[in-house]
């Protein structure tokens, strides 16, 4: 699968990204042909984690202020608990995402980043998974949370979601056909 000249927006928190859920997912659209971007609250680095131990950094791309819509194929929102639980309360991740929802362009969500789904109120009527722990949440939302390796929703627009980065190898290939697509 290629998406040759496709851009991807990656949006996460200052830290707390589950590094596996940005650098595998940011490899397959690289490797595919597209194009990531890692868009954040604040211009600098962002700390990755593995689990609970402390990974790499990454430099930011462009801020979270600075990100439009137009400029971006499709949306990706890595997991790690304490980056989903911060990129819902921003108010520009959440308008952001909204703005994707809305012209129909695919999102892809890992894990815990589905929260920023939830705040966005995008989920309703949707069929998705996430970590077991947000299905209460999902549900409460309107929408049907599934236990599988991934879930693609073709809905109003392309919702791509996952659980944990066991998954990722068959989420990022479900991910870049509906970008191809």
């Amino acid at each position: 699968m290629t998406i040759d000249g496709k851009k991807v927006a990656f949006i996460v928190a200052k830290e707390g990204i589950e590094q596996a859920e940005l650098v595998e997912p940011w490899k397959a659209v690289t490797d595919a042909g597209g194009s990531p971007t890692l868009i954040s609250a604040e211009a600098g680095e962002v700390q990755a984690f593995n689990h609970l131990d402390k990974g790499d950094t990454f430099p930011v791309d462009v801020t979270l202020h600075e990100a439009s819509v137009d400029d971006y194929d499709a949306v990706m929102l890595p997991g790690g608990v304490a980056n989903g639980d911060e990129v819902r309360t921003q108010r520009d991740a959440v308008a952001l995402i909204t703005a994707f929802a809305e012209a129909g362009k695919p999102i892809g969500v890992i894990c815990h980043g589905g929260w920023v789904l939830i705040e966005a109120g995008v989920v309703d009527g949707r069929m998705l998974t996430s970590w077991p722990s947000l299905q209460t949440d999902f549900r409460n939302a309107g929408a049907e949370w599934v236990d599988r390796e991934f879930v693609v929703d073709e809905g109003s627009f392309p919702l791509i979601s996952s659980r944990k980065p066991d998954d990722l190898p068959a989420f990022n290939k479900a991910f870049l056909e509906a970008l191809g697509n």
